[in-house]
């Protein structure tokens, strides 16, 4: 067995080739994928990536469903030394093309099946050199771009020499809304990955015997920690798209017989509600995880006779430091309403606004430390020094959350709101500003404020408040179909409330709280 401390992401992968080479490390579409072959895969792109001239630190983007490629590109990257950037691939063409450019990626790796949004995202980008598609069959006459083939690339071992990383260095950029409206991306060391994984590890209880069942876009930090900590204990990882056709899920459950199933406040309603209609039950199960949102006290009693084996954990995080805090399984009848404590290896503490510590039950700012805090944002100073506080010790950076917490006399936290405007739901954040954007480009609107209101399945409904010019009469269903045009799906507004006039505080800004009001008539 091999025995030398992991250091680096990519170490996982060639420890588990050498401790379980013909062990199958991913199923997709009913294909297995053993240790050893994704380990060769991932180290052919390594050297075609080094080969093609790229060096240390580069950026190279993923743009693509998860696939068994997917885990390909991550790791190829990872062990050339490039710093990957896994994009939601229901990303829309100028989104995109702001995450290509401000990224810097140099290579982007992608399927055939995205090629228009692709296409339109890299005019005029001159720092990608080359373009590496997973479905063969992107026709462009564009000469400004190199494009190659993924499966060819894999396929052939031209052997050169990687380079030398060290834990300090950038492994990854993880896009997450802003609320400027521009996404940002949060910068992640190898360290700060590695020592993430294995506190996950720690207490999840996991062990090589897990099979775990990805129904999360890769893009999302929570679903690509899945695929880390499976590959890290020399598990399996079943691949699928998302989660759109429960059905099919289902019948995966049955197949592959998962031991752990990730998921969020909105799966799991969809869960409990074909549960009270057919009585579904998954025995295989052992382990049940939420985050995102807070899984409602109410949902646990349903979830306990879906997944009868089960513990259910219960979890808060942000990306900028992965996961923040989680809840022991057998706590969650004595601690309902609790996200429990400090992963492993980590501390979290609460200040008040003016910066002292506040006791308990009192309500304070959440404040994070640990070597699983990020390096900060990526081209972003301003914003890095907004959310990375000085530390205990001098020079040392901890995280502000800027979310509202309580914690009780035994240190239990419990999750009181979200300081900022952004909006949770579905898992995923979403940006106020970004929608508000997308329904001011339609012709006649006035004014827009999109909100987050709580919402039991999907932790924040979003609601826009539009005024139009003159009165004019705008439909809803109108700006809906733009917002679904434009915007990927879960950022569209579940209700659009047309006003005559917007409220107004004295100083001129829109009064949210007044609108808060209105939808509580």
């Amino acid at each position: 067995m091999h025995s030398r401390p992991q250091r680096l992401l990519g170490e996982a992968l060639e420890f588990s080739c050498i401790n379980h080479p013909s062990k199958t490390a991913a199923i997709f579409k009913e294909k297995e994928y053993s240790y050893s072959e994704i380990t060769k895969y991932a180290k052919n792109l390594a050297f075609h990536l080094v080969n093609a001239g790229i060096e240390k630190g580069d950026r190279i983007a993923i743009y693509m469903n998860n696939s068994w490629q997917s885990i390909v590109s991550i790791y190829g990257i990872t062990l050339a030394g490039g710093v990957f950037l896994v994009i939601n691939p229901q990303t829309k063409a100028n989104k995109l093309n702001y995450i290509l450019k401000d990224s810097g990626s140099k290579v982007v790796i992608s399927g055939g099946n995205l090629q228009s949004e692709l296409k339109l995202a890299i005019e005029g980008l001159n720092d990608i050199k080359e373009i590496i598609l997973t479905e063969w069959e992107l026709h462009t006459h564009n000469s400004a771009f190199e494009f190659t083939n993924f499966e060819e690339i894999i396929s052939k071992s031209e052997i050169v020499n990687l380079p030398s990383i060290i834990p300090n260095d950038l492994a990854a950029l993880i896009y997450t809304s802003g609320s400027t409206g521009f996404p940002k991306g949060v910068m992640m060391t190898h360290q700060s990955m590695v020592f993430t994984s294995w506190s996950l590890i720690e207490y999840l209880r996991m062990t090589e015997n897990e099979r775990i069942m990805l129904v999360l876009p890769l893009a999302f930090d929570y679903g690509l920690y899945q695929l880390i900590m499976s590959v890290t204990v020399g598990g399996t990882l079943l691949i699928e798209q998302s989660f759109s056709f429960p059905p099919t899920i289902f019948r995966q459950i049955e197949a592959l017989k998962p031991t752990i199933f990730p998921g969020v406040p909105s799966i799991y309603a969809v869960m409990i509600a074909m549960h009270k209609k057919t009585g579904i039950t998954f025995d295989s199960i052992k382990k049940v995880t939420n985050t995102a949102a807070a899984l409602p006290e109410e949902f646990v009693a349903d979830l306990k006779k879906i997944f009868p084996n089960a513990l259910i954990f219960k979890m808060y995080g942000l990306t900028e430091c992965k996961r923040v805090c989680y809840l022991e399984p057998e706590l969650n009848d004595e601690k309902p309403n609790s996200v429990g404590k400090a992963i492993p290896g980590t501390e979290v503490f609460l200040l008040s606004p003016e910066g002292n510590l506040v006791g308990p039950g009192e309500t304070g700012i959440l404040h994070v430390r640990g070597p699983h805090v990020m390096a900060g944002y990526w081209n972003n100073e301003e914003l890095s020094n907004k959310m990375l506080k000085p530390g205990l010790i001098p020079g040392e950076r901890i995280l502000c959350a800027h979310d509202l917490f309580k914690m009780d006399e035994e240190g239990f936290l419990y999750f009181l709101g979200r300081n900022d405007d952004i909006i949770k739901t579905r898992g995923e954040k979403v940006s106020p500003v970004e929608v508000e954007n997308i329904i001011y480009k339609i012709d006649g609107i006035k004014e827009v404020v999109v909100l987050g209101i709580p919402d039991v399945i999907l932790g924040e409904s979003i609601i826009a408040f539009v005024t139009t010019h003159d009165h004019r009469t705008i439909i809803e269903r109108e700006i809906q179909r733009e917002c679904m045009a434009q915007l990927e799906p879960f950022m569209v507004p579940q209700k659009i409330i047309i006003l005559s006039e917007m409220p107004k505080s004295s100083n001129g800004k829109f009064d949210k709280s007044e609108l808060k009001k209105l939808l509580n008539q």
